[in-house]
């Protein structure tokens, strides 16, 4: 199959979504936010072999706040405090430990 053909296919299982719901921008920020700190962490490797300068720290440091902030909004929307995800997740990460399931794939290891 070429590119035109995968194309015009994909349109047809396509269609609009409605995204006027407030979780949306905060999931959007926090995906474009997480990036930023990716694509900084990847340069640190790309270009100085791992070596992080205080620079990259403090550019992290910001781009961490921003995910911070955006995850806070997003909790904020679906009504659930930082508290219990963090609650949640150690308690994940605890029963996954005692289990020997940290490594693996899947929400439900």
């Amino acid at each position: 199959m070429d590119l035109a053909g995968y194309q015009a296919a994909a349109a047809l299982t396509g269609g609009a979504i409605s995204v006027d719901h407030p979780i949306v921008y905060p999931t959007l920020g926090l995906t474009n936010e997480a990036g930023e700190v990716a694509g900084k962490v990847k340069k640190i490797f790309r270009d100085r072999e791992g070596q992080v300068t205080d620079a990259d720290r403090a550019a992290l440091t910001l781009e961490l706040g921003d995910v911070l902030w955006y995850l806070a909004e997003l909790c904020t929307q679906l009504g659930v405090s930082l508290e219990e995800v963090a609650a949640a997740n150690l308690d994940k990460l605890r029963d996954r430990a005692e289990r020997d399931k940290l490594a693996g794939d899947g929400d439900y290891r």
